[in-house]
């Protein structure tokens, strides 16, 4: 809890990922854990399915379209009092991601073409996106809401 407020701080990870496709699989792993922390495995705070596959998304983004091998870094935060998460990927590339400007639909893609789904997926699926600036490149992230109390498992239920 924050001193001054008695407000829940959230709960954050900051994790820095080899510059290689290896960090996808770490990432998404990460990701679950973290999503599973605050109310345990069968309460997770947001979609730790649609979490990982939008990170899965960033982190592969980063690797493919970053140059030199720095680390790329992950960083997760969880809102315990609203629930939800805000994932960020890191990287040193300073230029903007293409056409991440928001949810919904911008440019139709093209089905036959190998690239070009993971910020539309990103956009489609999170409740908010984006990209800023750091000091050493951009970041690129997206929040989800806390999961509604119907689609949260309960401890017995079956997958």
């Amino acid at each position: 809890m924050s001193p001054a407020s008695g407000v829940p701080r959230p709960a954050a990870w900051r994790v820095e990922l080899p510059h290689t496709t290896a960090a996808v699989p770490i990432a998404r792993a990460l990701v679950r854990s973290a999503l599973t922390e605050i109310e345990g495995p069968e309460r997770a705070a947001a979609d730790s399915d649609t979490a990982e596959l939008l990170t899965a998304e960033l982190v592969a983004n980063a690797v493919e379209h970053t140059p030199g091998d720095g680390p790329i870094e992950l960083v997760v935060e969880l809102f315990p009092t609203t629930g939800g998460c805000q994932i960020e990927v890191h990287d040193r590339r300073p230029a903007a991601p293409g056409e991440l400007i928001g949810p919904g639909p911008v440019t139709p893609v093209d089905p036959w073409q190998e690239h070009g789904r993971g910020l539309l997926l990103i956009r489609a699926l999170s409740s908010d996106c984006g990209h800023r600036p750091t000091a050493h490149g951009k970041a690129v992230w997206f929040t989800l809401p806390a999961l509604p109390a119907q689609r949260r498992r309960t401890p017995g239920q079956e997958h």
